[in-house]
């Protein structure tokens, strides 16, 4: 295939039934002008931009055309502000946003959970009801009411949604991580929400092993003075022994409760919902918090769901009836992403557990097994099979697959291809970015348009996404900056906690661009109007003043057979800066003068001779969040000399004593 060709193009039959090409029906049905092609397709650049012209229209056509249940309370739909990310979104409006992801019980699926191992359970829309009534009862007699924070300590199992669901129902604001994180990890995200009621696990399984959370959890317990009421939920058995239930816990610690004799005295019963304002909180999510405590990120509750809404069945094409699976945890924000499927009529698809256990193909049995339509994951499970050579379009039926989705970091031109040559050639994959920041995307998939090696589609419905240079100036395609938002979303956070007058808020995303959302990211559009990521901004490369996005070496260097991992820095050297590769080998290769010499061959080649490495290290794992993100900061600041100062939120803290006194580096 030509460098100039897409690698995909929906037929014009595909992209005229895809949800996007019926809200651009119904747009222009409202009077929100044409924007549908000769052949039945969509003119996205056109829909697009109404969308960002029109803001109002556009938010309102999104409420209707998704169903959200609720109470506008008038026509007022944005309340401008200043500062501008002070705009409020449907300011009379009531609603709830559980009742929105419950709709009504039924025989219908709600969630497939599948857990490493042979585990399987099956919840209806009726028995999801019913268990969230039992949820909420247990939540009412705890005490909690509207604005109390309820925390979850819990895998991606059924009783994680519906603990988020029966909070929600009351108004309670909802946090949750995932149990693999220590104590400190813990207690430095939970400590600052304070909630009255913490549900956890005694255990968890992982990549074929089984892993006891008891004796963390009480002394976790021991420093959340602000908990009332701690419960336990038995997962230990049910890992152990494929079809067992889920429920008592095996000797939880003193002073917690079973989740099944907290259920035990409430019967199911209609679920009640209290209307609540659109700007109500919903969520607190958390940064990484590599760099210090994590930061606390109030969502607001009709903000994420409308901005969800649209990232799903507009970008992604999610529809009634589909079954969604996107591989997270309860500690990364794609599972609060994945819950919202619900409110579309889909199922979730809860996968608990390893990817590539008992193979890397888990996910992919999965889809042929529950019929997924959707499958997320990230770009570095992607470059994992492609390296492994893996090919499921050899093994694997596929049948009702239209769409996998990337995300978590920058997927490589290489990613791209291996995804249309190796797993579905008629997919649409959907490459993804936005952040835990806005709990969704600036730019993403198109159905209807087509898919370019190593860029995303386009920027999502209703975000004025640009790339920015040092002064401001909007940047055309091919050059590099900052991306930006320059106009009010809904899901812009209500702020952080314990942040008065909102000084820290302002200064993360509005400091660096008045005016402007910045994300952080280092990013360029393109000339078919997509957008091509380079990595994070406090990670860019700066050796003789020229910047360098980070993700521009690596997938250079990710190809190559030897190359296992790799990350890149910039290290302080003679009054400059001057790259540092860090590379781990597969087994059986070392780093040879030779292969050395390949290695800058193909960066000189590839981008330019600063790019071009001034030291290539071998080291044998490499640092990674929780959330499989690498971090360059962390090494870059023991490189340095500098403290890490919060290892917690890194997966393999272990990692870092790799990058101590290195001699390479003197």
């Amino acid at each position: 295939m030509s460098a100039d060709a897409p690698l995909w193009v929906p037929s014009p039959e595909r992209a005229a039934a895809t949800r996007l090409a019926d809200f651009a029906r119904f747009v222009a049905a409202r009077g929100g002008g044409t924007t549908e092609r000769d052949d039945g397709g969509v003119d996205a650049p056109a829909l697009h931009a109404w969308t960002v012209r029109d803001p109002a229209a556009f938010w309102s056509a999104v409420w209707d055309f998704c169903g959200i249940p609720g109470d506008r309370g008038s026509d007022r739909v944005v309340e401008p502000a200043e500062p501008f990310w002070r705009t409020r979104f449907f300011p009379d409006a009531r609603l709830n946003v559980a009742r929105a992801l419950l709709g009504a019980p039924s025989a219908d699926d709600a969630i497939e959970y599948v857990r490493e191992g042979g585990l399987r359970r099956t919840l209806t829309r009726a028995d999801l009801h019913a268990l969230v009534s039992r949820v909420r009862a247990a939540l009412v007699e705890a005490g909690v009411g509207p604005g109390d924070r309820v925390a979850a300590l819990l895998p991606n199992v059924p009783e994680a949604y519906a603990l988020m669901l029966a909070a929600a129902s009351l108004g309670a604001v909802f946090t949750s991580t995932s149990p693999d994180f220590g104590v400190e990890g813990v207690v430095d995200r939970f400590a600052q929400v304070a909630p009255v009621v913490l549900v956890a696990v005694d255990g968890y399984r992982y990549g074929g092993r089984h892993f006891e959370c008891r004796d963390r959890l009480a002394e976790i317990s021991t420093r959340l003075p602000s908990v009332r009421t701690t419960v336990v939920l038995g997962h230990l058995e049910s890992t152990a022994a494929p079809g067992a239930s889920p429920g008592a816990s095996r000797g939880a610690p003193p002073g917690t409760v079973d989740w099944e004799a907290w259920l035990a005295p409430h019967d199911p019963r209609p679920v009640e919902f209290v209307e609540l304002p659109f700007d109500h909180p919903w969520y607190v999510v958390f940064s990484s918090g590599t760099t210090g405590r994590p930061k606390c990120i109030v969502h607001r509750a009709g903000g994420v769901l409308i901005k969800h809404l649209s990232e799903q069945q507009l970008q992604c094409d999610v529809r009634r009836g589909d079954r969604v699976c996107y591989f997270t945890t309860t500690g990364w924000m794609m599972w609060n992403w994945l819950a919202s499927v619900l409110a579309s009529g889909a199922t979730v698809v809860a996968y608990d557990g390893s990817p590539a256990e008992p193979s890397l193909t888990a996910l992919f049995d999965l889809v042929d097994e529950l019929d997924l339509t959707f499958l997320g994951t990230s770009a570095r499970f992607l470059d994992e099979l492609r390296r492994a050579g893996v090919r499921p379009v050899d093994t694997h039926g596929l049948a009702r697959l239209r769409t996998i989705a990337s995300t978590g970091s920058p997927l490589a031109p290489e990613g791209f291809r291996f995804v249309h040559e190796a797993i579905a050639p008629d997919v649409h994959l959907a490459s993804i970015s936005g952040g835990t920041d806005l709990c969704g995307c600036l730019v993403g998939g198109d159905p209807t348009g087509a898919v370019w090696a190593g860029e995303i589609q386009g920027p999502s419905p209703g975000l004025d996404v640009a790339v920015l240079g040092p002064d401001g100036a909007a940047l055309g395609p091919g050059q590099r900056g900052e991306l930006v938002c320059r106009n009010a979303f809904p899901s812009i956070p209500l702020g952080f906690l314990d942040d008065p007058g909102d000084e820290r808020f302002a200064a993360t995303y509005f400091e660096r661009f008045p005016g402007a959302w910045h994300q952080g990211d280092f990013a360029e559009v393109t000339i078919h109007g997509g957008t091509v990521i380079h990595g994070r901004s406090d990670a860019t490369l700066n050796p003789g003043g020229v910047r360098i996005g980070t993700a521009e070496i690596t997938r250079l260097i990710e190809p190559v057979p030897a190359i296992a991992d790799c990350l890149v820095i910039g290290q302080d050297w003679e009054s400059d800066t001057r790259v540092v590769l860090f590379v781990v080998l597969h087994p059986g290769h070392e780093l040879t003068a030779d292969l050395e010499a390949d290695l800058r061959a193909r960066v000189r080649s590839g981008a330019s001779p600063r790019h071009v490495p001034a030291r290539i290290v071998a080291v044998p794992d490499l640092p990674r969040t929780r959330s499989n993100k690498l971090s360059e900061l962390a090494v870059r600041d023991v490189v340095h000399g500098r403290p890490v100062t919060n290892t917690e939120a890194l997966a393999n803290p272990e990692a870092l004593a790799h990058f101590r006194d290195l001699e390479e580096l003197a």
